[in-house]
């Protein structure tokens, strides 16, 4: 069966620019209006700085020199300019294999690449040798001449023997769809934590293909040994590949215990939270589903907005209030896609702890997506994955503005406990944060406690930590009927109110 050509969709316009042109005609405004303010009156996401530093640099398609020693990949800085697309399509509908190119094209344009063409192959299972076929690797040669691309990107995790072959048969760039997310991962993070993390899963990734080839066999001696005589030329010495795993492995350690130490940073923070009973909401979804401006919807966050896979790494939290002024926390997470890297899901385990460790998880899906039900099934595998699959969990159909009526109907239909929103427009958030602080944790012990003024420390932590249900002002102090946990009930019985 010949390889399936995949059409160049035309990219949306992007319309950042308009948002600040709108903000500088503010400024010339006579009623004076604040050019922040209608920023925010956009999309409630801010000004949005961290967006435009990124969009400052981007890369230039066809200004690569590295075109030569195309067979030390893993050596090589991966520089993505003008590249075909490849996937295997081993099962499932036709209509599966084209999404999954689709995400693939996403993938690589996030990177920075220009994509040119796609092909799909139909075929029971990868070639072991070339993972298209070698029958077919003369076609995907010509593509790429045709083309003039300089990459080629497999839509899998392809072994060392597979990029050897098929790059000594293509004569270009081949990686995979491995190196394809590590690569966005390192030009996304931004954190002390999260480019550690991206470098630990990078070097796991690299140490798993390193090989040596002709001259890198040749073993390192020292003494007089490198004229070939004298004492310390006996001896098998040191390959290079030796050298290469042995710095890896002695970085990698140097990894995690930075790592360590930031773990332990983390769980000091958990820790505070659950000695002071805060609940916590978790944000988790498929990348790009619209968690972040959610976020920034729920508790004007201003965190960075991109419409991008994986624009966001580093988790953020931000407090809020319930009506009836109990704390929680709303924590923003990494993003998951379909078959999520295994050495990224190691190396984001601290991360993704938050997940695991919330008392409820807000799923968010792309309404607009042309398969959401994959994308839910992705993501509850990853949960699972994580040991977070037994959080109480509210799924959320965000985009309900883009998504067509036939749609969301559909999705009404198949999943009638969801809620759906529009984080962009805000239909349906107060809903949703409704639904969501009903669904927090409540204390489990009723009071019925008269606290005199001087003890406003105890009508504090009722305020954070309880369900106030009755306050009246006496003479004596203030009478007070609530729920709250039994660590604090304990503190308020002195103060009990005795009825006889």
């Amino acid at each position: 069966m010949t390889p399936r050509r995949y059409p160049d969709p035309t990219p949306e316009p992007d319309d950042f620019d308009d948002l600040y042109e709108d903000a500088d005609d503010a400024d010339l405004d006579p009623d004076g209006e604040d050019p922040e303010a209608l920023v925010d009156d956009y999309d409630r996401d801010g000004l949005q700085l961290d967006l435009a530093e990124r969009l400052s640099l981007k890369r230039v398609a066809g200004m690569s020199t590295q075109v030569e020693d195309i067979s030390e990949v893993e050596y090589r800085d991966l520089q993505l300019e003008r590249v075909v697309l490849i996937s295997v399509w081993t099962g499932g509908s036709e209509q599966d294999a084209e999404n999954a190119m689709t995400e693939l094209k996403a993938l690589a344009e996030t990177a920075g690449a220009q994509v040119l063409e796609g092909l799909i192959q139909r075929r029971k299972s990868p070639d072991p040798a070339t993972y298209i076929g070698r029958g077919k690797v003369d076609e995907l040669r010509e593509v790429v001449v045709a083309t003039g691309a300089d990459t080629v990107i497999c839509d899998g995790e392809l072994q060392p023997a597979q990029l050897r072959n098929l790059e000594d048969k293509v004569k270009v760039k081949v990686i995979d769809r491995t190196a394809l997310i590590l690569d966005i991962f390192a030009q996304h993070a931004k954190s002390v934590e999260g480019k550690t993390q991206v470098e630990l899963a990078q070097l796991q990734y690299l140490r798993q293909r390193l090989r040596g080839w002709g001259g890198n066999l040749s073993r390192q001696a020292g003494g007089r040994a490198a004229g070939g005589a004298g004492i310390g030329g006996r001896g098998p010495g040191e390959t290079k590949i030796e050298t290469d795993r042995r710095r890896i492995n002695t970085r990698v350690a140097i990894l995690r215990k930075r790592m360590r130490d930031l773990d332990a940073t983390r769980e000091n923070k958990r820790a505070d939270r659950k000695r002071n009973r805060i609940p916590s909401i978790a944000i988790v979804g498929y990348t790009n589903a619209g968690k972040s401006s959610l976020l920034n919807r729920l508790t004007d966050a201003g965190v960075l907005v991109e419409d991008a896979l994986f624009a966001t790494l580093d988790p953020t939290t931000r407090r809020h209030t319930t009506p009836d002024g109990r704390v929680y926390t709303l924590t923003d997470t990494v993003g998951f896609v379909r078959h999520l890297p295994h050495d990224l899901v190691e190396s984001f385990k601290s991360t993704l702890e938050e997940s695991a460790q919330a008392n409820l998880l807000l799923h968010v899906v792309d309404g607009s997506d042309a398969d959401p039900v994959g994308q839910i099934q992705a993501v509850r595998t990853v949960l699972n994955d994580i040991d977070a699959g037994d959080v109480p969990e509210q799924l959320v159909i965000n985009k309900t503005d883009q998504a067509s009526t036939e749609a969301l109907y559909a999705l009404r239909t198949q999943f009638p406990e969801a809620i759906f929103v529009s984080a962009r427009t805000g239909q349906g958030v107060d809903q949703l944060r409704a639904v969501a602080e009903s669904r927090l944790p409540s204390p489990e012990i009723s009071v019925d406690v008269l606290i005199p003024y001087e003890r406003g420390d105890l009508m504090d932590k009722i305020h954070k930590h309880g369900q106030l249900i009755t306050l009246e002002h006496t003479g004596e102090g203030t009478r007070v009927v609530a729920r709250v946990h039994p660590e604090l009930g304990g503190e308020l019985k002195p103060f009990q109110v005795t009825t006889g």
